[in-house]
Order: structure tokens, then C-alpha cells, then sequence
């Protein structure tokens, strides 16, 4: 998952605070422009006593990675995630190690500031099931945020109510929450719909410049799925659909510069999407 917002509407204190609250492994990477991908995975170490070459795991063998400002570090730092964000394993010299399960990367990233910032690999975006964008909180909000945080006395450390036992566990139970082919269909129908041929058919013609992957067919059903269980249904509406589409689409569908001369971003482009397609 990432989450985009300017700084300070504690996007880091929320990632932490989660996973405070799951009994996993964690570890909290601060991305800056002289990192090195071994500074993620790790890498061969020589031992001159026997002289052979040691295996150093990096940080990224946890269950929960927290890549702070993930867009500070250039292009071959970001690359080193590819592949455990893909295929939730390491190559390091000639041997392959599989990562712990489960396995998450949550990053965060402030999309005003240019100085010292990359912008990321699409491949990389791509792996990412969602993109939230965190907003400035409403009045009530912020006034809630001063009675609790304008403070100097250590916040009151969150305790663990979930096991990886149980998430795995919960992790079967989504997979076999029940999805009509209907309500498949439309999944299908949505993500098609991002790319050009079929959106030129809604009069998007010219926006959209490169469409959802399959893995956004693949996240929109485990997201709806996921969606259905949080509502206590073992079943998936269209609605459920509806909801999470936009975080997962968002950051796969990129636009043109005729979209962006107009004004159009990605949202509007997927709001259009939703309310032009027929819901089942």
C-alpha cells in the first residue's frame, strides 16, 4: 500500500501504529538519495578467515516494511523491491531466500516536495495493490488531533490485538468469500475500460495515455473480497467493487498530456469509468 499526503497528516504515525497493533516483525526503512539496493536485501559479505562469502539479510526480511519517504531514493533502490513485492522472495548472489509470511510493504511518499525526490518506476507502482491519498483533516478532526498530540509526554504506545496466525487465517476465509460472474464480469469491464480502445468508447478519447494491468483485475477482486468481510458478507456486491476501485486504479492508469492540459486527472477519468459502465 501507498500513502501520498503533504507532510504531517501522519501518514508515518498511522503505518507504525498499525503495525504496532499486529504481532508481526517490523522494521521502519528511511529511504534517502545515497541509499543502496544492499541497504534493502542485503548482500554477499567475504569472511577472510575461511575465505568465503557470508549472507547479511537485509531489513526487507520482516513481515512489515514501512518504506518512509519511499520517493527520496533513486531508481536502483527502488528496483531492489521488486522483487520481494512481487514474488515475496530475495535473490542474493546465486541463491534465492522466500520472505516471511505474511509479507507487507507500506510506503508513504509527499507529493509537493521536488528537491531530492524520484519519481517511481512505473513497475514499481504497479506492484502496489493500493494508492491512498491522505487529505487534511476536517475541523472537528484537527480539534481532536490538539487535545491528543499537543503534547511533550511519550504517546501511549499501542498494544498487539492481532497475530499472524489469525491474519493468515483471515486471509482463507477472504478467498473464499463468494463472487458472482456477474459481479466478475464487471471487475473485468472496469479495468478494461481503463485502457484506450475501450475508453475512447466513453469519450475519453486522448486522456488516457497507458491503462490498468492485470494486476489490477487481480487487486479490485482481492480488495472487493476483502471489503465483503469487513461488512461481515460472505458474498461480493457491485458496491463493494464501487468503493475500493478508486484506490486501486488511481495509480494505474496514467494520462495524457492533452488530460492534463485540461485539467483531467486519473479520478476523474475513473469516475467517469464507474458511473458510465452498467452495474450488474
Amino acid at each position: 500500500m501507498l500513502l501520498e499526503g503533504v507532510p504531517g497528516l501522519a501518514k508515518t504515525l498511522t503505518l507504525k501504529t498499525l503495525a504496532s497493533c499486529i504481532s508481526l516483525h517490523f522494521k521502519r526503512l528511511q529511504f534517502t538519495p545515497d541509499m543502496l539496493p544492499a541497504d534493502i536485501v542485503g548482500t554477499m559479505i567475504y569472511s577472510p578467515q575461511d575465505g568465503a562469502f557470508r549472507t547479511r539479510h537485509g531489513p526487507i526480511f520482516s513481515n512489515l516494511i514501512l518504506a518512509d519517504e519511499i520517493n527520496r531514493a533513486p531508481a536502483k533502490v527502488q528496483s531492489a523491491l521488486l522483487e520481494a513485492m512481487q514474488e515475496r522472495q530475495v535473490t542474493l548472489g546465486d541463491e534465492t531466500y522466500a520472505l516471511p509470511t505474511p509479507f507487507m510493504v507500506l510506503a508513504t511518499q509527499n507529493p509537493l516536495e521536488q528537491e531530492g525526490t524520484y519519481p517511481l518506476p512505473e513497475a514499481q507502482v504497479d506492484r502496489f495493490m493500493m494508492k491512498v491519498i491522505v487529505e487534511y483533516p476536517s475541523r472537528s478532526e484537527e480539534r481532536a488531533i490538539l487535545d491528543a498530540m499537543a503534547t511533550t509526554e511519550p504517546l501511549v504506545e499501542p498494544r498487539a490485538v492481532v497475530s499472524a496466525a489469525q491474519i493468515i487465517e483471515a486471509r482463507h476465509v477472504v478467498n473464499m468469500v463468494f463472487i458472482d460472474d456477474k459481479v466478475r464480469d464487471y471487475i473485468v469491464d472496469v479495468v478494461l475500460a481503463t485502457r484506450p480502445p475501450i475508453a475512447a468508447a466513453l469519450g475519453l478519447n486522448g486522456y488516457v495515455q497507458t491503462g490498468a494491468s492485470p494486476r489490477a483485475t487481480i487487486a479490485l477482486t482481492l480488495a472487493a473480497r476483502a471489503m465483503a468481510f469487513l461488512n461481515g458478507r460472505h458474498f461480493v456486491t457491485p458496491q463493494d467493487v464501487k468503493s475500493v476501485a478508486m484506490d486501486v486504479l488511481r495509480h494505474r492508469v496514467s494520462v495524457t498530456y492533452e488530460a492534463e492540459a485540461e485539467d483531467v486527472t486519473s479520478r476523474n477519468i475513473i469516475e467517469k469509468i464507474l458511473n458510465s459502465l452498467p452495474v450488474p
